[in-house]
């Protein structure tokens, strides 16, 4: 019978030490980039720590004052949006000595708040929060002590960094481009939101205050209407279903992600309805699959890998003390314009 094989003993920063030749304070100080560090001493270390196969102890590095992990927080990761904004932060710290650990905690309020105390609890260096639906008061209360960046949330801080795309603008875009192919019957489709939870400009919030305030400046607020509907494939379908079965269907839809965008597409081809020639459709996020050959989608472009990199920018500026003032920046939209949006069919 053959002996379990042993663990292999994990390696130590005394071994790394004995193995380059210097004092331990000096791989702590390689370990901290420390300054004062030569090159040759750097060289000299991380040499030793890559023949070793030398990985810190995060709890370790916790109790010196660092982790180098960053934790992010998104609610579905099936929205492809999301996807775009983790690439960009990938990107930015890509050739950092920082990690990236994900939490997709659901839509509940509930749920994201332990995710994120969860962050925190382990010491993670800072957070990016997508979107978030917990208390806003929670996520201050944090952020007052880990470093954290919202994306998403209008609502102005002085406490968390702000990333954020000109919703309002976003949508004004959409309703132009609409109206000036002739439709007047738009509906929106938009995220119902986390009740209670504090925040009073998110995504949804601005983006339908957009919609009206461009539908009201076309002369149509009679035929604004929004169905609320999670920003999934399921949601998109359950609101095209109840849109497009109505005694009077919209000409056109919008909605507040591409990924819903897909769903009202699939309630309408279960119809029997074409898009565009029965109902003109337009997302928003602009996510690699809008420009499938087979989907071909109107789009809101806001910029998702560059929020994502500039979110890590601006948390990386944060934790290694660069800055100490909370700061916001805003992505302008533009509308890309494919093959789910024309002029609406003749109706008797």
């Amino acid at each position: 019978m053959e002996s379990a094989p042993q663990r292999k003993k994990r390696v130590t920063i005394t071994d790394v030490a004995h193995h380059a030749g210097v004092s331990t304070a000096a791989v702590s100080k390689v370990l901290r980039n420390a300054y004062g560090v030569s090159a040759a001493m750097q060289e000299r270390v991380r040499a030793a720590m890559a023949e070793l196969d030398y990985r810190p102890h995060a709890a370790a590095r916790g109790m010196r004052g660092r982790t180098y992990t960053i934790g992010v927080l998104l609610d579905n990761i099936r929205n492809t949006f999301f996807a775009d904004i983790l690439d960009g932060i990938q990107d930015q710290l890509h050739d950092s000595e920082y990690t990236v650990m994900v939490g997709a905690a659901g839509f509940g309020a509930d749920a994201q708040a332990k995710t994120i105390r969860s962050m925190v609890d382990r010491q993670m260096d800072g957070l990016i929060l997508i979107a978030p639906g917990t208390q806003r008061t929670e996520v201050m209360a944090m952020a007052q002590s880990t470093p954290t960046v919202v994306i998403g949330h209008h609502d102005p801080s002085d406490i968390h960094d702000s990333v954020l795309d000109a919703d309002g603008l976003g949508a004004g875009l959409v309703i132009d481009h609409l109206v000036s192919a002739g439709h007047r019957d738009i509906a929106l489709v938009s995220a119902p939101g986390t009740k209670s939870s504090q925040w009073t400009r998110t995504p949804e919030i601005v983006l339908t205050s957009g919609y009206l305030e461009a539908m009201e400046r076309h002369g149509l607020q009679e035929y604004s209407r929004v169905c609320r509907a999670a920003y999934s494939d399921d949601g998109g379908y359950k609101a095209g279903m109840s849109l497009l079965t109505a005694e009077k269907p919209p000409t056109a839809i919008m909605t507040g992600a591409d990924v819903a965008a897909l769903g009202v597409w699939r309630a309408a081809h279960e119809l029997g309805l074409r898009v565009p020639e029965d109902v003109s459709l337009v997302g928003y996020n602009n996510t690699a699959i809008a420009d499938l050959a087979t989907v071909q989608l109107t789009s809101v472009d806001q910029a998702g890998h560059t929020m994502g990199s500039t979110a890590a920018k601006m948390l990386i500026e944060r934790v290694e003390g660069h800055r100490d003032r909370a700061t916001q920046t805003t992505m302008t939209p533009r509308l890309v314009v494919r093959h789910s949006t024309s002029a609406p069919a003749a109706r008797p």
